[in-house]
């Protein structure tokens, strides 16, 4: 069985945050997030200037940092995000607010690994945002 760890709405953290567990922030964070092969989910509280980087990250929330994923990034309806991504797949939901850049070339990081990685995929819902240039290589 997977951890769920919860950060509640109460609470404030500044400095680095590490951990090998899927997390949900409903609080504030300053610093960097890390969470190496895991889920990270900024909840309708959560409010985060960080340098982030995990698995997948679900923004219902609000971040301002670079965001950083192995595999996704999601930006909710109700979220809002400043700053870059960098992700092989990204979701920016109808009503998402986003300002910032989009990279979804894996080539660095794929090498590091030895792996192949799928062509890269953009979802952008109707009206979610105007998008300038290509999305793949």
């Amino acid at each position: 069985m997977e951890k769920l760890v919860n950060i509640g709405q109460s609470v404030q953290i500044k400095g680095e945050l590490t951990g090998n567990e899927d997390l949900t922030i409903e609080g504030k964070v300053d610093g960097k997030v890390f969470l190496k092969d895991h889920n990270l989910t900024i909840g309708g509280n959560g409010r985060i200037a960080a340098e982030i980087h995990a698995k997948t990250v679900m923004v219902i929330g609000e971040v301002v940092g670079n965001i950083t994923a192995d595999d996704k990034v999601e930006i909710a309806a109700t979220g809002s995000m400043r700053g870059d991504i960098v992700a092989p797949r990204v979701v920016l939901a109808d009503g998402a607010r986003f300002k910032g850049s989009i990279d979804m070339d894996r080539k660095s990081a794929a090498a590091s690994q030895g792996t192949r990685t799928p062509a890269p995929a953009v979802e952008v819902a109707a009206g979610a945002m105007s998008a300038k240039g290509a999305a793949g290589a």
